[in-house]
């Protein structure tokens, strides 16, 4: 999890941001900043993010991963993918997916056994908005609600080149506006 960054910390995070979304443009002239159409949030932005806990249960237990039944999002009956509903984490707590990732379980993932319940949440974190991705039509992911929109987003904390064969979702941490999750997001600094 994160530390609460200064504004200091905020603006330096926001002009690597840009430096980072300049450079990948650069390298793929053919990608157009895409703005939300009620223009909330931009490319470039730092959001403070937050989602409210939930209580959610174990249903599976493995060496490396928990597997919970997810509290927010619903199956989709007419999706081609079959989501079964449930969202895993990693059992490390120094993994990658545990130390970039955006939610968090309460107890962590170690400490939980099949038919626990947890909480399930986002603590207040800072990231950056690497891309905005529209889907017309609404994205098929197997969850309800499909997203139209979709934010991009990276921990301030954890900037890093876009590499060139990296595509939209793939350079960052996807935000589905739409989502049944109750997610707060804020904008904390814009540059432009």
């Amino acid at each position: 999890m994160q530390k609460k960054p200064t504004m200091i910390e905020i603006e330096a995070a926001a002009r690597y941001a840009q430096k980072l979304i300049e450079e990948y443009r650069t390298w793929k002239p053919n990608k157009t900043e895409k703005l939300v159409g009620n223009a909330d949030y931009q490319v470039g932005d730092i959001l403070r993010v937050t989602c409210s806990p939930a209580a959610a249960q174990v249903v599976d237990v493995r060496r490396y991963h928990i597997s919970i039944d997810w509290p927010w999002e619903k199956i989709d009956p007419h999706s081609k993918y079959h989501w079964n509903g449930q969202v895993a984490f990693p059992v490390d707590p120094d993994s990658y997916e545990w130390l970039w990732g955006l939610y968090y379980t309460d107890p962590m993932p170690h400490h939980l056994a099949v038919d626990d319940t947890c909480l399930v949440h986002i603590p207040e974190t800072y990231v950056a908005v690497m891309d905005i991705i529209h889907h017309d039509p609404p994205e098929d992911t197997g969850m309800l609600p499909r997203p139209h929109i979709t934010l991009v987003v990276r921990l301030i904390d954890h900037l890093e080149p876009i590499f060139g064969d990296d595509d939209e979702e793939d350079s960052g941490i996807p935000i589905e506006l739409e989502s049944a999750a109750p997610i707060m997001l804020e904008v904390v600094y814009r540059t432009n």
